[in-house]
C-alpha cells in the first residue's frame, strides 16, 4: 500500500502516458485497448521478420517468392478506407459499430496463422503435391492474415477516437503507436528465443501459439470498450453510399491534400526499410551485431518522435507543422546517412538512423492526429481508414521500389555504365537516399497550405469533437 501511495504521488510527467487518460477513457481501460496494437505488432514481426528469414534459410524457399509472400498483406491496405466506412455505417441490432470488425479481423488473423505453418511446409517442397499448391496455400494464408491486421487496426483506431476526448487524442495516438513498437520489439525477442533450435514442429508451435496470443489480446482489448447504441446501428437507418460519403469528406477540409502529404511522406520514409542494414554492412563494414542494433536505434527514435509530437500538439501546436518538422528532420538525417559513406563514420550512420526514426515518428503521429481531429463525427472510420490505406500502401510500395532502384542502379554502376566516378556499390544506395530527400521536400511543399499561421492557435471554443478548428483553418 505504501508503494502504491508513493507511486500515485509521482508527477504525471514522470509516468509515461499517464496524461493520456480521461474521464471517458481511464488509463487502465486505455492500456487494455492498446493491446490490439501489440497483437498487430507481433503478427507484423512474425510475417516480415521471422518467417522472412525462416522461409529463405531453413525452408529453402526462393527469395523472390518470399518477397511476394511478405508483400501480399499490403494488397489489402487500400481496403482500409472501405473497412472504416463500413464500421461507421454498420447495421446491427446489438448497437456495436467497431467491435464486430475487430472481432472478425481477429478471427481472420487466427485462421490465417493456423493454416500458415502447414502451407509453408508444403511450399518448402516437403510434399508430393505440385509446387503451385504450396504457393497458393502460403499466399492465401498471408493474404488472410494481412486482411485481419488491417481490419483490426482500422477499427481499433476508430474505436480509440470514439472513446477519447479531442484534446487527449494526440496522447492516445502516441500511446497506441508506442504499443505497436513494443509489441514488435518484445515479440521479436520471443520468436528469436523460441526458434533458436529450429525444427518444423517448433515452427508450427510458434506460429499457432502466436495465433492464440493474437486473438486473446484482441478479445481482452475490446472487452466492454464500446458502449452499445442500437439507435445508431438500427437496420432501417438511412446510410450514404461510399462515394457520397467520400465526396462529403473530401469537400469538408482539404482531405486530398492531407492524404497526398501522408502518402508522399510515408513513401519517402519507407524506401530505406530494407536498405539501412545492408548499407551499414556493405558500405561501412559494420558487423552483423552492429547493424542489428540499428533497428533498436530506429525504434527508439520513433518512440521519442511519437512522444514529442504528442507533447507539441497537446500544448497547442499545429499537427501539420509538426508533420513538416518531421519531414525536414528526415531529410537532414538522410543527408547524414549519405555523408557517412565518404567519411567512413559508423557513429554518424547510427545517429542518423535514429534521427530517421525520430522524424518518421513525428510525421506519422502528426498526420494521423490531424486526420483524427479533422474527421466529422459520423465519418471517423472512413477518415482513419483513408489515412491507413494511403499510409500502408505507400509504405509497402516504397519498400519494393527502394530495393528495385538500388539493385538496378548498383548493377549499372558496377558494370561501368554510369562512368568511372560512380563505379561502386554505394551508388545505388545513394540514389535511393537522394530520392527520399527530394520526396520529403515535396511533402513539406504539399503540407505548407495546411499549416496554421503562427499565432493562430485554436481557442477552447473552437475545439469541437471531430474537428480541428474552423473550416479551412487546418
Amino acid at each position: 500500500m505504501k508503494l502504491s501511495r508513493a507511486w500515485m504521488k509521482l508527477s504525471p510527467e514522470l509516468l509515461p502516458f499517464a496524461d493520456a487518460a480521461s474521464e471517458t477513457l481511464p488509463l487502465p481501460r486505455l492500456l487494455r485497448l492498446s493491446l490490439f496494437q501489440v497483437s498487430v505488432g507481433m503478427v507484423a514481426v512474425l510475417l516480415i521478420g521471422t518467417l522472412n528469414r525462416v522461409m529463405i534459410v531453413e525452408l529453402g524457399v526462393p527469395t523472390w517468392l518470399v518477397a511476394v509472400m511478405v508483400s501480399l498483406p499490403v494488397v489489402f491496405a487500400p481496403f482500409r478506407a472501405l473497412i472504416g466506412f463500413r464500421s461507421d455505417q454498420y447495421k446491427s441490432v446489438l448497437g456495436w459499430r467497431r467491435v464486430p470488425y475487430i472481432w472478425f479481423g481477429s478471427v481472420w488473423i487466427f485462421g490465417g496463422l493456423a493454416m500458415m505453418p502447414f502451407a509453408l511446409i508444403i511450399l518448402s517442397g516437403d510434399t508430393f503435391a505440385p509446387p503451385i499448391v504450396g504457393q497458393m496455400a502460403a499466399g492465401l494464408s498471408f493474404l488472410i492474415v494481412g486482411a485481419g491486421m488491417h481490419t483490426v487496426q482500422t477499427a481499433g483506431l476508430a474505436l480509440a477516437t470514439d472513446l477519447s476526448p479531442v484534446e487527449q487524442q494526440p496522447r492516445v495516438v502516441a500511446l497506441l503507436s508506442v504499443a505497436l513498437l513494443l509489441g514488435m520489439l518484445l515479440s521479436a525477442l520471443a520468436f528469436g528465443a523460441l526458434l533458436a533450435n529450429f525444427s518444423q514442429l517448433r515452427l508450427i508451435q510458434v506460429i499457432q501459439g502466436a495465433a492464440v496470443v493474437a486473438i486473446a489480446l484482441n478479445l481482452v482489448a475490446l472487452w466492454k470498450q464500446e458502449v452499445r447504441n442500437p439507435a445508431a446501428t438500427r437496420p432501417d437507418r438511412e446510410r450514404p453510399a461510399l462515394r457520397q460519403a467520400w465526396e462529403e469528406l473530401r469537400r469538408s477540409d482539404k482531405w486530398v491534400r492531407r492524404l497526398t502529404a501522408t502518402g508522399l511522406g510515408s513513401f519517402a520514409f519507407s524506401m530505406q526499410d530494407v536498405l539501412l542494414e545492408p548499407y551499414g554492412g556493405q558500405i561501412l563494414g559494420l558487423s552483423v551485431s552492429q547493424t542489428t542494433l540499428l533497428t533498436a536505434g530506429f525504434a527508439l527514435g520513433g518512440i521519442i518522435g511519437f512522444i514529442q509530437a504528442a507533447r507539441r500538439i497537446t500544448a497547442g501546436g499545429d499537427a501539420h507543422r509538426v508533420a513538416a518538422m518531421g519531414a525536414l528532420c528526415g531529410a537532414a538525417a538522410f543527408a547524414g546517412v549519405l555523408a557517412a559513406a565518404p567519411l567512413g563514420s559508423g557513429a554518424l550512420f547510427a545517429l542518423c538512423t535514429a534521427a530517421i526514426g525520430y522524424g518518421g515518428g513525428l510525421f506519422l503521429h502528426a498526420t494521423l492526429t490531424a486526420c483524427m481531429r479533422a474527421a466529422p463525427v459520423a465519418q471517423i472510420g472512413l477518415a482513419l481508414g483513408s489515412w491507413g490505406a494511403v499510409q500502408a500502401t505507400a509504405a509497402g510500395s516504397a519498400v519494393a521500389c527502394g530495393g528495385v532502384v538500388r539493385d538496378m542502379v548498383s548493377g549499372l554502376a558496377m558494370q561501368g555504365a554510369l562512368g568511372e566516378a560512380l563505379a561502386g556499390p554505394v551508388t545505388g544506395y545513394a540514389l535511393v537516399y537522394l530520392l527520399e530527400i527530394v520526396l520529403l521536400f515535396a511533402t513539406i511543399a504539399v503540407i505548407g497550405p495546411l499549416v496554421r499561421p503562427l499565432g493562430g492557435a485554436l481557442q477552447p471554443d473552437d475545439v469541437r469533437i471531430g474537428l480541428a478548428g474552423p473550416r479551412g483553418a487546418s
